[in-house]
């Protein structure tokens, strides 16, 4: 009875999982439009600036994304008569729209998605593909909501370009070249950024967490130079991740031999994430002993690296080997003697006891 109760909720968390994936997930690529999206370079672009007054100016919010894209080496043409590869359509508003409720999981949860309940300035950037919508959404916010009240404390007198302007502003560093590159797969373009010393590090990180969603086999040898650098190492890292087991050599050396408890703890978690997805048993191994090893030490908090052997504890949870369930018991009543009420004990405690559940699963089930 108990095998029954257990296969059946198996088999309704499968479901639901291959449920919220399809939902959470936009149209597919087919691999004509993969070669499309691969072959684009000039890109019409059509703006369109709308007030509570009806439509507004938006050439300059035009000029400034014509210049962008340029110069991350794309055509801009302006319209529909000249050749084109891409449609890129982005509406400005002086008070978005509510356009009901919006999809769940996937690109719907970053920060630059559209906001379902932002109803302030916005500029809505989506393209079309030999005239199909193919479901890529982007919003760009003012720091503002309301901008009859913003324009009243600038002294401006409409409220409707005021909203256009400071929308215009926001595009100068809204970073859509970037987001558009890494939707079309142009490694090429990103990588140049990467290597170029006057790219700014904040846009190198942002490239850098955007190449795991791209899966760019040539981001290898990229990325192994930036782990040596200590702002851009943590992102790196986890971008390497997205390699699979290629980059288990190196974050294992990463792990063993770095002295930054950051950068170790990303490395932790890298092998943890490549482990849950590809079984390789050659992971467990360096973190386990890095368990034992501070198991044999282990009196204080004071002799505890929390942000490290969290990670540890976590990636070995998803590695799920048996040769981890003595070590990982013996931790659990070592968190629960130590008086630390600390918000990093409570996180390592989290982790442990998860953890134990899913290395010992046969013995919660029986």
């Amino acid at each position: 009875m108990r095998a029954c109760i257990v296969s059946a909720v198996l088999v309704i968390l499968c479901l639901g999982m291959v449920v919220s994936e399809g939902f959470a997930r936009r149209t597919y690529f087919t691999p004509e439009q993969k070669i499309q999206l691969q072959a684009i370079n000039t890109i019409w672009v059509k703006v369109l600036a709308l007030t509570e007054r009806g439509k507004g100016d938006g050439q300059t919010i035009q000029d400034i994304i014509q210049e962008r894209l340029t110069n991350l080496g794309y055509q801009v043409v302006t319209t529909r008569e000249e050749p084109s590869d891409v449609m890129l359509m982005v509406k400005c508003e002086e008070r978005k729209k509510w356009s009901g409720t919006t999809r769940a999981g996937g690109d719907a949860e970053h920060l630059d998605s559209p906001a379902r309940l932002w109803t302030g300035p916005a500029c809505l950037f989506t393209y079309r593909l030999s005239g199909r919508d193919l479901g890529w959404q982007k919003e760009a916010r003012t720091d503002f909501e309301d901008p009859v009240s913003a324009a009243k404390a600038a002294n401006s007198q409409k409220s409707g370009p005021y909203a256009i302007a400071q929308l215009a502003e926001r595009l100068e560093v809204f970073d859509f070249p970037i987001m558009l590159a890494a939707e079309w797969r142009h490694d090429s373009r990103l990588f140049t950024l990467l290597q170029d010393p006057k790219t700014p590090k904040a846009r190198k990180l942002m490239i850098l967490s955007l190449l795991p969603e791209m899966q760019s086999h040539e981001a290898f040898p990229y990325l192994q130079e930036f782990i040596h650098d200590p702002e851009l190492a943590e992102p790196a890292i986890m971008a390497l991740a997205a390699s699979g087991s290629d980059a288990i050599p190196l974050l294992t050396e990463v792990f063993q031999t770095h002295t930054e408890s950051p950068i170790r703890a990303a490395a932790a978690k890298g092998l943890g994430n490549i482990g849950a997805h590809t079984g390789d048993p050659t992971i467990t191994p360096p973190i386990l002993d890095y368990l034992i090893e501070n198991l044999k030490k282990m009196k204080t908090s004071d002799d505890i690296d929390f942000p490290v052997l969290t990670e540890v504890v976590w990636s070995l949870g998803k590695l799920r080997n048996e040769d981890s369930i003595p070590p990982i018991r013996e931790l659990e009543k070592n968190v629960w003697l130590i008086y630390d009420t600390s918000k990093e004990m409570a996180e390592l405690r989290d982790a442990t006891n998860w953890t134990v559940k899913m290395v010992d699963m046969d013995g919660q089930i029986q």
